[in-house]
């Protein structure tokens, strides 16, 4: 009797480590899915949504149109991934200049913006 507890308790032992390490993994992938500065989306997928700012971001003259603010607005929710978005390839593969990108979301009026937030060489006004 003691010898069928012990193999019935042994496999329960290795069925439940077995489901521990599948849940661990499944665990992994998923923050591994969501660990970049704009979770599951790329910084680079992320500046498409950015294309209503491109003159704006290539000019200080030129005008902010509402859609550009929107997206800022929205994407700057957090700041590392506005920070990435603009320092992406397809920003710069776009002509955009960080410089002067780094100026919309105070061209803007967004109030709750991270003033002082540090992104690369530029800092937001």
């Amino acid at each position: 009797m003691k010898c069928l507890c012990t193999k019935i308790l042994n496999k329960m032992k290795s069925i439940c480590f077995l489901v521990f390490l599948a849940i661990s993994g499944i665990a992994v992938l998923n923050l591994a899915e969501g660990a970049g500065e704009c979770g599951r989306s790329s910084p680079d997928r992320e500046a498409w949504k950015l294309a209503p700012c491109a003159m704006a971001a290539q000019d200080s003259n030129a005008p902010v149109s509402d859609s550009c603010c929107q997206q800022v607005k929205k994407i700057g929710q957090n700041p590392r991934c506005l920070c990435a978005v603009m320092l992406s390839n397809t920003a710069k593969s776009s002509g955009i200049k960080p410089e002067i990108a780094i100026t919309i979301p105070k061209r803007c009026n967004i109030a709750d913006r991270p003033v002082g937030y540090k992104c690369g060489d530029y800092t937001l006004p």
